[in-house]
């Protein structure tokens, strides 16, 4: 049965000609690794949640920093966070991580595979897998330009001279790049992100035989989670828009296929940073991502705290329901990868058709009074448009000028409504730490996005984790119980139903599952007291205090309202969260 399923899909990718001898090879690399692959639980529940952090985010002394890290999350985030995301963690030479060397070999500054199965003693790891391209100074590429056969037709050769206007480009840069090869000839390859980031050709059976090797050798050695990097520009057609083709969600669908035979209860993400539609069209019909970043959470987010105004979060937020509800209806296990902030910026275009330009040209001048930056790219017309906002996100909500207990204060607002929407919630770990702008960071290295990319030395962040009442130590510790709080309410799964509440314009809320168990969230939005009126009461469970249908929210004041008062259990995690 798993041979004729995956038979159909490669032939529906290569053809029926090579289809015999692709799959054959294909049961070969799950034999391989089925035999180790973890007992992974089948599927996540309201007690999941992701850190996002780089392996050597954190580091002490001369030790490996996945030692570092181990300390830092068994410390700190044992009680919490369930899984941690390790961004790119392989040999790379630029883009912090996302120009990889080689796929299968831990950069020695972090350490080894034993590392990794260390830190997952006590988490479900999360790892990257950047196979939309390859560093220029892989062993992959050096070989295609030294004339090896096997690595030949492994690169996307292009004649500069025809038409590209129709090309989807995420950044401002060459989409084709010449390289010389040893016979003398010049070669024009495909480098759809920049000139040290090679992209891989898809259309060779050996490429997708390669990646598939790759994905479960991640899996099967703690790699719960797998984040497909780029996924949607794996599939060049000249004359298209190069992204999103057909034969891209077919490949996420085969493997989808091979993990749910190979490796049950692994899973794959896809991070594909494009408006809605386009970007939910990466579940398939069920059958291709089990969850999909959701990118236009953290600008409408932003926005909505800037503009003091949930209006235009809300209505897009009832549309996210109808999707939602219609996929559990359905009985789809899938659902959102939700985040605010990330390694990357703040993406400006999965805003596209929700936000005006105008609302984009605000919120960019916005973040560049807080000292932060936009980066644009091209439209093919010879214009230009705001791609993403390079800043902190608790620096683009609040001013430099405002005490440490207003910064923690709304930045923990934004951050509730991370943690009540609908899917999973990855919480970056400068967001988890209460970070600000790397100023420094940034002009230093000349690359926008480092202002949100600052490492830490484990031993000064324990210092400032401890320092009562600093902007660390506020953001750390309330954070943290309401993760912990999150954790005990089965309204959060993602497999509970979500519903808009529309209760005026300076406050978002809405309700979490349903009867006893259901709790209603709402946040204000604005500098001012708003006053709520709901059906009923309930208890919050924030402040563990009973509330009538009628109550004031203070100034970025959030509830999380059950029917049913706490119990002794719910009590203990309560967070001092206002």
């Amino acid at each position: 049965m798993i041979e004729k399923t995956i038979f159909n899909k490669v032939a529906d990718i290569y053809g029926e000609e090579d289809a015999h001898s692709i799959t054959q090879e294909i049961l070969v690399l799950i034999e391989k690794w089925k035999p180790s692959a973890p007992k992974y639980s089948q599927w996540v529940d309201e007690t999941t949640s992701y850190l996002i952090t780089y392996g050597d985010s954190f580091s002490r002394g001369g030790e490996k920093t996945l030692s570092s890290m181990k300390s830092f999350a068994d410390k700190y985030l044992k009680d919490s966070i369930s899984n941690i995301h390790i961004l790119p963690m392989f040999p790379y030479t630029s883009d912090d991580g996302f120009s990889v060397v080689d796929y299968r070999k831990i950069d020695e500054r972090l350490g080894d595979w034993e590392h990794l199965n260390a830190l997952s003693e006590n988490f479900d790891l999360m790892y990257d897998c950047v196979i939309n391209h390859i560093s220029k100074s892989s062993d992959w590429f050096q070989a295609y330009l030294a004339g090896d056969e096997q690595y030949q037709d492994y690169f996307v050769e292009s004649d500069p001279s025809l038409d590209y206007s129709s090309v989807t480009r995420p950044r401002a840069l060459p989409l084709l790049t010449p390289f010389n090869k040893a016979s003398g000839e010049t070669t024009y390859v495909w480098t759809t992100f920049s000139d040290d980031q090679i992209d891989i050709n898809f259309r060779s059976p050996k490429v997708l035989l390669e990646s598939i090797d790759i994905l479960l050798m991640y899996a099967a050695n703690g790699g719960r989670s797998i984040r497909l990097d780029a996924i949607g520009f794996i599939w060049k057609v000249l004359n298209s828009t190069c992204i999103h083709l057909p034969e891209a969600h077919q490949i996420i669908q085969l493997w989808r296929i091979i993990f749910d035979e190979a490796i049950p209860g692994a899973l794959l993400i896809t991070e594909t940073n494009v408006p809605h539609k386009e970007n939910i069209s990466y579940f398939g019909q069920g059958n291709e991502a089990h969850m999909v970043y959701q990118f236009p959470l953290p600008p409408l987010t932003l926005h909505a705290f800037m503009s003091q105004n949930s209006s235009i979060l809300t209505e897009w937020a009832k549309g996210l329901t109808d999707e939602a509800m219609a996929s559990l209806k359905q009985g789809r296990k899938t659902t959102y990868f939700n985040f605010l902030a990330s390694h990357d910026g703040v993406g400006v275009r999965p805003t596209e058709g929700i936000l005006s330009n105008e609302d984009r040209l605000l919120m960019c001048e916005q973040v560049e009074r807080k000292g932060g930056r936009v980066n644009y790219k091209n439209n093919g017309d010879g214009t230009q448009s705001p791609y993403e906002l390079n800043i902190n996100y608790l620096s683009a909500l609040t001013d430099a000028e405002d005490s440490d207990d207003f910064k923690a204060k709304k930045f923990l607002a934004a951050q509730s409504i991370l943690l009540s929407f609908i899917g999973v919630p990855a919480i970056y770990y400068h967001s988890l730490l209460g970070s600000e702008n790397d100023i420094q960071g940034m002009l230093d290295s000349g690359i926008n996005r480092r202002i949100n990319r600052e490492k830490f030395d484990l031993d000064e962040l324990e210092v400032e984790l401890a320092e009562t009442g600093s902007l660390r130590q506020q953001v750390y510790s309330q954070m943290n119980e309401l993760v912990q709080l999150r954790k005990t309410q089965s309204a959060f799964s993602p497999l509970s139903s979500q519903t808009i509440l529309e209760i005026g314009d300076k406050v978002f809320a809405l309700q979490r599952g349903e009867g006893t168990e259901s709790i209603r969230f709402a946040v204000n939005l604005s500098e001012s007291s708003q006053t709520v009126c709901l059906e009923e009461g309930g208890h919050d469970l924030i402040s563990d205090e009973s509330l009538e249908n009628v109550f004031t929210l203070k100034p970025y004041q959030f509830v999380w309202l059950k029917q049913q008062a706490c119990s002794a259990q719910v009590q203990s995690h309560i967070a001092k969260a206002q």
